[in-house]
């Protein structure tokens, strides 16, 4: 089944015609004998739009009963059943009525569509989801009902309905809109002529965008590669020199000329990646571009001209602003330059040559001297003596060669000289090697001038060749170092960022990276404080004693520096160095956010606690403290006369009031002593089945508890801590055992730990509770509200942590939680020989 069509009118604000508009439509339709009905309109009492509704089928709403009252929707089933070849649907962003098949209009719209009927809707630009804040910001009314810009951008068609502000306010007066009593609030705030000529505005622009995203498909699709100048489009293509800015600003001021005009900055980059500007240069431009109002983009291409020509056609740009050449005249003469090239094939691209100060200064800074100072003295003294040594060798064998075998011999020495001390020994071994042919090979011999014309024109082309070739030796070495070094910035950045994406936060690990990569005796992080002074912040190696000493340094904020000792870069080898920087940056700027993170997650768990507390304090320790009061109120009322059995049950209120009160008071206490590290812990032998006896001779229902501890078990702990550990846990136990059941204990020793379990039999708990259980605050389960505060495991689990021991749970058998206490054990005392015994009688 082929998807519906979907025609949008698209209206700038309410009341500019766009429900009538549609309905005139959909008459025009009906009267083609299209079957069409009416899914929704709302006609906001309007008598033209209640009017255009006559004559159209119209599918009876759906009433939903919504919190008391009846509300109206539009009825999505019925017209899925009914199956018309369009239907109409106003207010594509009107939220649905909570009980509705979709929560959206536009998400019932996508179905008729999935469902191969035609629909045609209205939309004010201020829904679109892009465009809320900015229509918010006009109108200073925020849009609550929006619809995704991708389901008006898919329609087939869209149509914009279209009226003057002061024709809509005329229409307003006029009570065409709203009601008498809302057209002076209406024409004083949103109505404004200002808030309608920007919603205006908005609208024709952003419709203007749809109606160029078509364009480009159809030229697309037809393959059109020549400019269409439906709007000004310009292109400034910049090196990253210094004229740069003086261009973008041209480009930006002939593109506000006209209305809707736009500009583009372009950098071309080489593909192999060897020349071209830094990241920080780069990123410089980008942002000048975003602050002139223009785009940024770069492409890649080794020739700059025709990459400039083939961005323009695809972005069909209208014009190219290039700035003047700073080459020379006599180098434009032998080579013409971008501009030249990119002004003879920009066919109906106007190009636009900008003089700027530095027009015919070139730009190009010394080659990068890969060479070291050893090397261009054994190529100067190679492509000095080897000539005369191989024209000697030459000259003795005369007999056996001619002319161009003494020339390409010659040739060799001129480009091993080249490989060996780079262009400029090698210019001096070719003139050298000049010399040498003419003076001992070029008749008349030994004198160095020539009787034949025919052995000048060989002898200079052999200069000549031996220079360029030398050039070209020259250069491919460059290159190749150039490469090797790129290679090698590339492998260390690969490192770098493999690092940056797996390593934990390790600063001293990527100051030894450093002293490493770059050879260098010390490097440090230092950090300038406010007043002045320079702190260390890490280091390795022996590091330089400040910024000012250092040999290497580069920023890594506004107050820390990455500085190196005992070695040195070439300017152009720096920006390793700064991805270094900039990942210390990254390192610094996650244990910030490290830290954040913690204090935030501190912060969370004072604020939970605090609250928790306050709940503690408003529900748990006021309901004992009421039970007490009403019960000693009760005692006190002389005109009662109680039995001895009221009288004695009031008072076991009152104890048992006290004693909750006394129990939740003490843990909140404990807890606070845990939580600040105040736990005072005395550690000592310890009888473990004593201990639990003690604990549970005042625990209510300790008669359900069966103790199965061995007598001679005895461990490290404070007995008074020990106490709450085991109450507390004992306590919990039995308040989650049914009252027919039982609570084991038991106890054993492995090693040198003695391990208590107290079993139950209750509910158990799932294995995402078991990760909260020993949380403060925390109730599981289905537990009365004035059962504690939740606090007991809490503090157990702490005091035992204080005692060095650990407490965890694991599932009973058959169902139920059991608590593991583990404590250091002590060896029991071993029994006295029997003639010791006999002796001490």
């Amino acid at each position: 089944m082929d998807r519906g069509r979907l025609r949008v009118y698209l209206g700038a604000a309410p009341g500019v015609g766009k429900t009538y508009a549609m309905l005139d439509e959909g008459h025009r339709r009906l009267e083609r004998g299209t079957d069409l009905v009416v899914g929704y309109v709302e006609t906001h009492g309007r008598p033209k739009t209640e009017r255009g509704v006559e004559g159209l089928e119209v599918v009876p709403r759906r009433r939903i009963d919504y919190r008391g009252t009846i509300q109206e929707e539009m009825d999505l089933a019925a017209i899925l059943e009914r199956r018309p070849e369009v239907v109409l649907v106003d207010e594509l962003a009107h939220t649905n009525v909570p009980g509705s098949t979709h929560e959206k209009r536009w998400q019932d719209v996508e179905a008729l569509l999935d469902a191969g009927i035609e629909v045609i809707t209205t939309v004010n630009i201020q829904h679109l989801e892009s465009l809320n804040d900015v229509t918010e910001s006009i109108t200073g009314v925020r849009q609550r009902e929006t619809v995704p810009d991708q389901v008006v951008r898919a329609a087939d068609q869209i149509e914009l309905v279209d009226m003057s502000p002061q024709a809509l306010r005329r229409r307003m007066a006029h009570g065409n809109i709203y009601t008498a009593e809302k057209i002076d609030a209406a024409l004083s705030r949103y109505f404004r002529e200002g808030n309608l000529t920007a919603l205006r505005e908005l609208a024709l622009l952003w419709l203007a965008d749809r109606v160029d995203e078509g364009l480009e498909r159809y030229r697309d699709e037809h393959e059109i590669e020549s400019t269409w100048a439906t709007r000004e489009r310009i292109v400034v293509p910049v090196s990253g020199g210094p004229e740069s800015s003086t261009l973008m600003r041209r480009a930006a001021r002939i593109a506000t000329r006209r209305s809707g005009g736009e500009w583009q900055a372009l950098y071309v980059t080489r593909q192999d990646g060897l020349t071209g500007i830094s990241p920080d240069q780069l990123t410089r431009l980008a942002a000048k571009a975003e602050e002139l109002g223009g785009t940024f983009h770069t492409v890649v291409g080794d020739d700059a001209a025709e990459a400039i020509l083939s961005f323009a056609r695809a972005e069909n740009a209208t014009q190219v602003v290039i700035g003047a050449s700073r080459r020379g005249r006599i180098s434009t003469l032998l080579r013409p330059g971008v501009g030249e090239r990119v002004v003879t094939g920009s066919g109906d691209i106007d190009v636009h040559i900008v003089t700027h100060d530095y027009a015919r200064r070139s730009s190009l800074r010394p080659a990068v001297d890969n060479l070291g100072p050893r090397r261009r003295l054994a190529g100067l003294v190679f492509g000095v003596v080897v000539p005369g040594v191989l024209s000697g060798l030459l000259y003795l064998t005369a007999d056996l060669h001619g002319l161009p075998i003494e020339a390409m011999s010659l040739m060799v020495v001129v480009v091993a000289t080249a490989l060996i001390g780079g262009l400029a020994p090698a210019i001096v071994a070719a003139i050298v090697s000049a010399l040498m042919l003419n003076y001992l090979f070029t008749p008349p011999l030994y004198t160095l001038t020539i009787a034949e014309p025919e052995n000048v024109v060989t002898i200079s082309i052999f200069v000549a060749v031996g220079i360029a070739v030398a050039t070209v030796v020259d250069n491919a070495a460059r290159r190749t170092a150039q490469a090797m070094s790129a290679r090698a910035e590339a492998d260390a950045l690969t490192v770098l960022a493999h690092s940056l994406l797996t390593s934990a936060d390790d600063t001293a690990g990527l100051l030894s990276s450093a002293c490493r990569l770059f050879n260098a005796t010390g490097a440090a992080v230092v950090r300038r404080e406010p007043s002045g002074a320079e702190t260390v912040v890490a280091s390795c190696g022996t590091p330089p004693a400040s910024v000012e000493r250092a040999d290497m340094s580069a920023a890594i904020d506004d107050h820390s520096t990455l500085v190196l000792a005992g070695a040195t870069l070439p300017a152009s080898e720096r920006g390793l160095l700064n991805a270094y920087a900039a990942y210390a940056k990254v390192m610094a700027e996650r244990r910030a956010a490290t830290v954040a993170e913690v204090e935030r997650l501190r912060l969370t768990e004072v604020d939970r606690t605090r609250t928790a507390l306050l709940a503690a304090v408003s529900h748990d320790l006021r309901n004992p403290l009421a039970a007490a009061k009403v019960a000693v109120a009760s005692l006190r009322n002389g005109e009662v006369d109680w039995s001895p059995q009221d009288e004695a049950e009031l008072l076991q209120t009152i104890e048992e009031s006290t004693d909750r009160l006394t129990a939740l008071v003490a843990n909140l206490l404990d807890m606070s002593r845990i939580n600040t590290g105040s736990v005072s812990v005395a550690l000592a032998e310890v009888d473990l089945g004593e201990a639990v006896r003690a604990s549970l001779a005042p625990l209510a229902g300790s008669e359900r508890i069966e103790v199965a501890t061995p007598a001679d078990v005895l461990v490290l702990a404070d007995a008074g801590l020990l106490d709450r550990v085991l109450a507390n846990i004992c306590e919990n136990a039995l308040k989650y055992t049914p009252e027919s059941a039982q609570v084991r204990i038991d106890a054993t020793v492995a090693g040198d730990r003695a391990i208590l379990r107290v079993a139950d039999t209750g509910p158990g708990v799932t294995d995402h509770d078991q990760a909260r259980l020993f949380a403060p605050f925390q109730r599981l389960g289905d537990v009365p509200q004035q059962d504690g505060v939740g606090l007991g495991l809490a503090v157990a689990r702490g005091f035992t942590e204080a005692m060095g021991g650990t407490i965890t749970t694991e599932e009973t058998p058959g169902g139920g939680l059991t608590f593991v206490l583990e404590l250091p054990a002590l060896p029991h005392p071993t029994a006295a020989p029997a003639s010791d015994l006999s002796e001490a009688r």
